[in-house]
């Protein structure tokens, strides 16, 4: 019986690279200043609430002060998604 030809399948070529020209790639200058400040800031809330045994940063808002420290924490991670 005669051998069948094999045949050649075609090279793969990829499809061309899209412009990426409209998408920006790159965060702004302010987003890492920003979320590592407001980090800071509410660790510093937190911890001047405990040093001070709760008579600072404002006592009139008692264990809220806990509250406001992770906050500003939460704000900190709501920046973060802005980050690339």
């Amino acid at each position: 019986m005669p051998k069948s030809r094999i045949r050649k399948k075609a090279d793969y070529t990829p499809p061309p690279a899209r412009q990426t020209t409209d998408l920006k790639l790159t965060s702004s200058s302010w987003v890492a200043p920003v979320m590592l400040a407001l980090f800071l800031i509410g660790l510093a809330w937190i911890v001047v609430f405990y040093v001070t045994d709760g008579k600072l940063p404002v006592d009139a808002l008692g264990n809220w002060n806990i509250v406001v420290g992770f906050g500003f924490i939460a704000a900190g991670f709501g920046v973060s998604t802005q980050w690339k």
